[in-house]
């Protein structure tokens, strides 16, 4: 199971491109709230959650995705359940994928120490990645089991690796040619 963390001002189109993609490929994908079943994201576009942080099974996760959005990674960050998560994830050899400003969340927690990195391209954000190497122009970055992506630009890129890294690149072939990539 994938789940994809969602706090009130999450980036839309970080969270809802990479899991219609999984979910095209077949890999079971469940959006969790941290809090509301309801979540508004960055522009107003709400999400209704498949399952609430309490409701989530750490051992059932394959992949854990942390989607942008400055208030959503700010809430993400103070919440001790998708952190307790996130870590849950690095100490089990699970995939943890994260886009946009949400790198940053990897980075506080030292999960991204050493790795080849994506982030949104801000020095806020960019600092943040202390401890990474900030890769200036790709889309996504797979660095072991720790997927990044860039920005909502890039979230079939990183949609895409996402299903690359759980099912292989000829599947996320396969659903990239179904959506008509160019």
């Amino acid at each position: 199971m994938v789940y994809i963390l969602l706090a009130p001002g999450f980036e839309e189109m970080e969270a809802v491109v990479p899991g219609d993609l999984l979910r095209r490929a077949g890999i079971p994908a469940a959006y969790v709230s941290v809090g509301h079943q309801e979540v508004c994201g960055a522009h107003s576009i709400r999400l209704m959650a498949d399952l609430t942080i309490d409701q989530m099974d750490l051992t059932q996760m394959d992949m854990v995705v942390l989607p942008g959005g400055k208030a959503g990674v700010e809430a993400l960050s103070a919440n001790s359940q998708v952190l307790d998560a996130v870590k849950f994830a690095a100490e089990n050899g699970k995939w943890i994928g994260a886009i946009c400003a949400a790198p940053a969340i990897l980075a506080k927690l030292h999960i991204t120490d050493g790795k080849r990195v994506v982030c949104y391209p801000d020095s806020q954000w960019v600092s943040a990645m202390e401890g990474a190497t900030v890769d200036p122009v790709a889309p996504a970055v797979t660095d072991g089991r720790v997927i990044t992506g860039a920005s909502a630009g890039c979230a079939v890129a990183f949609g895409l690796a996402l299903v690359t890294a759980l099912r292989g690149q000829e599947l996320a072939r396969s659903v990239a040619e179904g959506i008509v990539i160019r």
